[in-house]
């Protein structure tokens, strides 16, 4: 029998995506399912070409309130973390004096492991992103022969499907980089996606951090599902901006591709520490980044030893590229 769940879902708008994202984020929840009527039905004409079709229920089905959904385990650890949530977001009320981010109210129902990747099945369908990738999902099989790398995948309950706009924007931009040999370093990892497919495309190797326990069990699993094992795939759990141990595990060398598709908050606070991590010539690919941030987060770099050298963006997200 699965592992049973809370789904938690909390209602604001596209302006309260990032604060609301970050928050959950600075809790240790970062599996987030970022539901927008406008970006969902862009998402599906975006990709239609890559679709068996399109379920029209499913269309129906999606309300017009933006919200977010997380999970959290059926039990006591699960409901504390449900009450830092609501602090958090009442906080949060406290602050949005012009009212700019809705209710932000919760509600949360119960759900079964099983049946939360059953709802992934009904619309993620065969995607291709970039000129040479192709996401899988494990439930699906190919209905004809593709020169594009395959990547297969179970999401779990994890974010990273290749989806959304920030995966595809450091996809995109990690194809045209990556080299047989590098060394990657995937910080916030989610199910494992870029670092995975880093090596498919022939990294030597790919470290992955996550600060939730359970997208790196996920990751490990996806690992499994394309052949990669332990000797070229390490993960970790656990908070880079606040665990040195963690710092000094993964600071044992130096990566030529670092990869981070988080949040503003946190790509600012990750700032000072990725120079140190990055070899000469290396690059840095970073997204997370709701449009309105985009000249916070760049300011916050001009202070540190990298360069921008690419910036691109997908609905309201921006994608850069740094080299050192």
């Amino acid at each position: 029998m699965g592992t049973s769940w809370i789904q938690a879902v909390v209602y604001t708008t596209e302006a309260g995506i990032e604060p609301v994202s970050g928050r959950l984020y600075q809790l240790g929840i970062n599996g987030l399912e970022i539901e927008d009527e406008a970006d969902f039905k862009a998402f599906l004409e975006e990709n239609r070409s890559a679709w068996d079709y399109v379920d029209e229920a499913l269309m129906q089905a999606k309300s017009g309130e933006t919200n977010i959904k997380f999970y959290v385990t059926a039990d006591s650890a699960g409901r504390e973390t449900l009450g830092e949530v609501e602090r958090s977001l009442a906080e949060l009320r406290s602050l949005d004096k012009e009212k700019l981010f809705g209710s932000l109210r919760v509600t949360v129902s119960s759900v079964d492991e099983e049946d939360w990747a059953n709802n992934w099945k009904q619309y993620f369908k065969p995607l291709t992103v970039g000129e040479r990738i192709l996401i899988l999902p494990e439930w699906e099989t190919l209905t004809e022969p593709t020169d594009r790398t395959v990547f297969v995948i179970n999401p779990g309950m994890s974010f990273g499907t290749g989806s959304h706009h920030t995966t595809r924007l450091c996809l995109e931009r990690l194809e045209k980089y990556i080299k047989p040999g590098m060394e990657i370093l995937d910080l916030g990892c989610g199910s494992g996606i870029l670092s995975l497919v880093a090596l498919l495309l022939g990294a030597k190797s790919a470290t992955a951090v996550d600060i939730d326990p359970n997208a790196a069990r996920i990751a490990r699993e996806n690992a499994r599902r394309n052949g990669i094992g332990d000797k070229n795939y390490r993960i970790f759990a656990g908070n880079v901006l606040e665990d040195a141990a963690l710092v000094e595990a993964i600071s044992d060398r130096k990566y030529d591709i670092i990869l981070a598709n988080i949040v503003a908050d946190v790509i600012i606070a990750l700032s000072p520490a990725i120079s140190p991590l990055l070899k000469d010539d290396g690059v840095y690919i970073t997204s997370g980044i709701i449009t309105d941030r985009g000249d916070e987060v760049l300011a916050c770099y001009e202070k540190q030893p990298l360069k921008l050298s690419h910036q691109s963006q997908s609905g309201d997200w921006l994608a850069l590229d740094y080299t050192k």
